[in-house]
């Protein structure tokens, strides 16, 4: 699956037997459209991913309504945002002088940020709905509960990454100064590609969507009910942004990601051989990994503008902050007056 990513070529394909040379677009804006993007996420999705993660761990001290699965959440996000630097280098200079291990250890953490974003951002809604919908179990429900989930998340999609780096790890000796959209790749038999494709679209795509529509859904009918005990009106409106910014993050980033694969996956097998569908496609493929990067900033959103704790600790702080700074300020002025 990850051999078919930042990769372009010419296409040779054939139909009722009649050899059709397709031209692929000129993809060479890649590398200035990688670059840009990571610039501009660098900074702000260090700052903000940073600040979250403080925050979500010193500062918040009730555990639920998914706090530990938004603070492993900004730590895929963070583990993303410091690989770009050497993203960044490369597709500036178009050179690698490091060893290739880095360099497909960046490759799969783009990969690994990608798909523990969308499990846990499923968690989350799905966590909140289950909370809003069943608020006596909500008050029973354990932290090590999402502990162990969270744990068993980071084994599952680091395991089933693994395949990103393997795949694009072929003819080292002779291209040892390419990396990331310039890496090679191995090619597949037709069936393991099949399963793998299934099975990439099945779990990081098609469930998660079903999963966080069916509670975005099933939230937006009970602000129709009467509301049940411990919670009212406030809360169920709450749940519902929550979902709501969920559902955005996944649709903007990795939505057009997951739809135009599978036009790639059949551009690549040469199964479709329509010029107009195989340019557009390789030409969009670059947007949409870069969409897919834009979580990193889009996540700290989601936590601020709907986690009231959060924004209830940012605020303190802030204030102790201000405070304590103005208090210095008159002492000095005392002393010296």
């Amino acid at each position: 699956m990850a051999y078919l990513d930042e990769y372009t070529e010419t296409f040779k394909m054939s139909s009722n037997s009649t050899s059709i040379d397709c031209n692929v677009p000129n993809v060479t804006f890649q590398y200035s459209l990688y670059a840009t993007t990571y610039i501009l996420i660098f900074i702000p999705g260090l700052l903000a991913n940073s600040a979250a993660l403080w925050v979500l761990c010193r500062f918040i001290s009730k555990k639920n309504k998914a706090i530990i699965f938004m603070i492993n959440l900004s730590v895929a996000d963070l583990a993303h945002v410091l690989s770009l630097p050497l993203r960044i280098y490369y597709y500036i200079s178009h050179h690698w002088p490091f060893q290739r291990a880095l360099c497909l250890l960046c490759f799969y953490l783009k990969y690994l940020n990608m798909y523990a974003s969308i499990c846990f951002l499923t968690c989350i809604s799905l966590q909140r709905c289950f909370f809003l919908l069943k608020p006596f179990r909500a008050r029973d429900w354990k932290r090590r509960y999402d502990v162990g989930i969270s744990v068993a998340i980071w084994i599952i999609v680091g395991t089933a990454c693994l395949p990103f780096p393997i795949l694009r790890s072929t003819d080292l000796a002779n291209n040892t100064k390419s990396c990331f959209a310039d890496l090679g790749y191995k090619q597949m038999n037709a069936v393991a590609l099949v399963g793998m494709i299934t099975i990439a679209e099945l779990a990081g795509f098609v469930i998660p969507v079903i999963i966080i529509a069916w509670c975005t859904w099933k939230t937006t009918i009970s602000l129709r009910q009467p509301p049940m005990a411990f919670q009212g009106i406030n809360e169920r409106q709450k749940a519902l942004r929550m979902l709501f910014m969920c559902s955005a993050v996944f649709f903007i980033c990795f939505s057009p990601y997951h739809i135009n694969f599978i036009f790639y996956t059949m551009v690549k097998e040469t199964i479709i051989s329509s010029c107009p569908i195989v340019q557009s496609t390789l030409y969009f493929h670059p947007f949409c990994l870069c969409l897919a990067s834009l979580c990193c900033l889009l996540d700290p959103i989601l936590y601020y503008f709907m986690a009231s704790e959060f924004r209830d600790q940012i605020s303190r702080h802030g204030s102790s902050v201000t405070r304590s700074r103005l208090m210095s300020r008159e002492s000095g002025s005392s002393i010296i007056g």
